[in-house]
């Protein structure tokens, strides 16, 4: 015997309807390049969504087309979040902080035929322009007219000035694809993992609940975490839904500049990596009676583990309380978080502080388990083993990839590749990398390609890279190098020869130059035993708000919102 409930299938036209419908007098708000800030009521951004969808129809875009998108976080990038999918087409985020080389391969691989790209990234863009192989056409955001857009681009607000309203598409299959999204910094070519509607209004669903998020209509939200990176968590569907105010602090990710929106937009819910809220804190620090922050009520760090000092820091010197979260570009990306139980609301501060730095339990609707050689193991926080997790939002494999099933289990669980314990809670702990991945600054760096690139390079003989424990950037890459016989190696050469292939965030802060590099018995590099020799070798700053006395610190790189360097 079946239901008989209606047939509604689970697509994104489905939020636009209910926020249409509900909230279309909330306000997205944006700051501009030069930094004026734009604000625009729901209902303006759907209207504008759809005359936008309007105008790709009219370019030739068609259902399960992919436009993609290269720009910062504003009202336009929620506009196409919205347009694409609810148009049949599949919206795709380029992470502008990626190599030319990395960009022009997965818009190749995606087969992107448009890309959105906003005009302050245009030299960035340029550089991987020519590489590509599907894209037709290039719109402009931010432009300021014809004359000032490249040859063969449009202008974006021309087109949704001219564009004509396109109706979303009730029609479209849950199952089909709406978004795309490169994981970065694994071994091997970047994976595409792509969304269908179904599991973004589950996500979308689960996030917004007080389990996670808890977005009410009454919030204002500002995700600083990127939307090009792993679909900005969620938030700006979330929002939306929730009838939430969105700010978007587009390229200025400075701490002063993200402190002066929160206080004048009444920030209440605001999410980041962890070296964006370490910026925060040492600018509270300093200066803290130039904000008004008593309208944020709630603080979510993901994208790289979160020092337990952190969070103390915010909570006793500022009065603000973090929540971590932890997922994945195969997640969607939420996948746990770490909201304190009712029972460990009743313990002590050391005892709630140490729960807050784990990566938190399960989501409803988010099955975990970690698993090793002799099988599952129990939930009592012993050992580590790889953890593995089953839900709607998880990805089942990858796009046009061959390699696929390496990354799934026979009984249909997706292995992270994160070596964890899970404690009689749910809790959950990563200790490890499985396979010695980077995590900086929220972006991941793969020390397999960094010891690859400087092997090849004249004079080396070997070279291992490892990430080392960074009080600003959480890990930092660190390399050791055995020259040749005779050979005279410095790091500034390394460096230099490294500049013209990786971003700069990429290039390890120290090289050390050494006769041999310890290995296991198998003649595998061993990698735990470096980190833990050189562990304190980045220690140049504090939460406590120390400065940086490393000249190769990447602090300087923050003072630069309109580069696609890292941004802190």
């Amino acid at each position: 015997m079946q239901g008989l409930m209606m047939d509604v299938p689970l697509t994104i036209p489905l939020i636009v309807r209910h926020a249409e419908a509900l909230h279309g007098a909330k306000l997205v708000s944006s700051r501009r390049p030069d930094r004026s800030i734009r604000r625009i009521t729901y209902g303006e951004l759907f209207a504008r969504a759809r005359r936008l969808a309007g105008a790709l129809h009219d370019l030739g875009v068609r259902g399960g087309d992919r436009v993609a998108t290269f720009s910062w976080n504003h009202h336009q990038h929620v506009e196409t979040y919205f347009a694409v999918p609810c148009m049949g087409a599949v919206v795709h985020t380029l992470n502008i902080r990626l190599s030319a080389e990395e960009l022009a391969y997965i818009a190749n691989h995606a087969g992107d035929s448009v890309v959105i790209v906003d005009r302050i990234l245009l030299p960035a863009f340029e550089r991987f322009r020519e590489r590509l192989t599907s894209v037709r056409e290039v719109i402009v955001v931010d432009g300021e007219g014809a004359s000032d857009l490249p040859p063969g681009s449009l202008d974006y607000e021309t087109l949704i000035a001219g564009g004509t309203s396109h109706p979303f598409d009730e029609r479209i299959d849950e199952r089909d694809a709406a978004a795309m999204c490169y994981t970065s910094g694994t071994t091997g070519r970047p994976k595409g993992v792509v969304y269908s509607h179904r599991s973004q209004l589950l996500h979308t669903l689960v996030v917004a609940q007080p389990a996670c998020l808890g977005l009410a209509e009454r919030d204002v939200v500002m995700p600083i975490v990127p939307m090009f990176h792993a679909n900005a968590w969620g938030v700006p569907y979330a929002a939306a839904l929730a009838g939430a105010n969105q700010v978007h602090p587009g390229p200025y990710l400075d701490p002063g500049s993200l402190l002066e929106l929160m206080s004048s937009e009444r920030v209440s819910t605001a999410m980041g990596v962890p070296t964006i809220w370490l910026g925060i804190l040492q600018e509270l620090d300093r200066n803290a009676a130039s904000y008004d922050l008593s309208a944020l009520e709630h603080v979510m760090i993901g994208g790289a583990a979160v020092p337990e000092s952190l969070i103390r820091a915010f909570a006793e010197r500022h009065g603000i309380a973090i929540t971590q979260g932890w997922g994945m570009t195969e997640t969607s990306p939420v996948g746990s978080i770490s909201t304190l139980t009712s029972e460990l609301a009743e313990e002590d501060p050391a005892t709630q502080y140490a729960y807050r730095a784990r990566a938190g339990r399960p989501l409803p609707l988010f099955e975990i388990r970690v698993r090793d050689e002799s099988g599952v193991r129990p939930w009592d926080d012993s050992g580590m083993a790889e953890l593995e997790v089953r839900s709607p939002w998880v990805a089942s494999s990858y796009y046009e990839a061959s390699d696929s099933g390496e990354r799934f289990t026979d009984d249909g669980w997706f292995k992270t590749g994160d070596i964890a314990s899970i404690d009689a809670r749910g809790y959950i702990a990563i200790r490890d990398r499985a396979k010695d991945v980077i995590k900086s600054g929220g972006e991941w760096i793969s020390s397999v390609v960094l010891e690859n690139a400087i092997m090849g390079l004249p004079g080396v003989a070997e070279a291992a890279v490892v990430g080392i424990p960074h009080p600003r950037w959480d890990e930092r890459p660190l390399a050791l190098v055995v020259p040749r016989d005779g050979s005279l190696i410095t790091t500034e050469e390394i460096r230099a020869q490294l500049a013209s292939r990786f971003p700069k965030w990429w290039l390890p802060d120290a090289v050390e130059v050494v006769s041999a590099i310890p290995k296991t018995s198998v003649g595998k590099f061993q990698k735990r035993e470096i980190r833990e020799r050189y562990r304190d070798r980045y220690s140049e700053l504090t939460v406590d708000g120390g400065r940086s006395t490393d000249s190769n610190s990447l602090t300087s790189v923050n003072s630069q919102p309109s580069t696609v360097t890292r941004q802190a």
